[in-house]
């Protein structure tokens, strides 16, 4: 199986910080957040991670290089000439390197504990969606749960971690353009496509620099 990191965005709720940085590039624990996910992904079997770049990308390329620092092969998708195509967007563009099979999307931007699963089968489902209790800035939740399927409308609400696994079916019929990821979901969803599972290990959104020094008092 093949993984995806997205490493696109721009980071605005971290500027200015991410004037100079490309978010995935900044450090908690003295480690960049990438890199945290990529030497969890080599641990647990991954040798093909796929990254988009847009804004300063070539930071990126130049930190990361090649991938063998790890004993995986990268391999990036590149938005800067369009600029960042949004989660659903950038998984289109980068299709082609994703290959036919199932994979793994995790956000650049969230530090966890999650172990990743290289031969996570998905059956006859469109996508699996990794769910966390709400954080303080998403009290509201995203998607409900009922036994092992997600669920567009439920009195109690789990947060998107912005970690999932995808059929290459689920983005077929689309083509490559700025798209979010949450419509083509819930849409998956509401045919009784998507299943999900809530984890309830340590998890952190590195949105701002307020959650940034909240994770940086956590332990692994």
């Amino acid at each position: 199986m093949r993984a995806m990191i997205l490493a696109a965005g721009r980071g605005e709720r971290m500027r200015p910080l991410t004037d100079k940085i490309p978010k995935p590039l900044i450090k908690i624990h003295s480690k960049a957040l990438i890199v945290w996910h990529i030497e969890k992904l080599a641990y647990l079997g991954f040798s093909e991670i796929v990254i988009n770049i847009a804004h300063l990308g070539d930071k990126i390329i130049s930190y990361l290089g090649d991938g063998s620092k790890w004993g995986v092969s990268l391999l990036f998708s590149d938005e800067r000439e369009s600029g960042a195509l949004e989660s659903a967007g950038g998984i289109i563009k980068a299709l082609p390197l994703l290959g036919d099979d199932t994979f793994l999307v995790v956000n650049g931007d969230v530090w966890c504990d999650y172990e990743f699963e290289s031969d996570f089968d998905l059956g006859d489902d469109l996508a699996h969606l990794i769910l966390v209790t709400n954080p303080k800035h998403n009290l509201a939740g995203d998607f409900g749960l009922d036994k092992d399927r997600a669920t567009n409308n439920a009195d109690i609400k789990y947060t998107f971690s912005g970690i999932g696994y995808y059929s290459p079916k689920l983005f077929n019929t689309l083509y490559e353009a700025k798209l979010p990821l949450a419509p083509i979901l819930r849409q998956a969803i509401d045919n009784k496509r998507v299943s999900a599972s809530v984890y309830d290990g340590v998890w952190h959104d590195i949105g701002t620099p307020e959650r940034l020094s909240v994770a940086e008092a956590t332990s692994l």
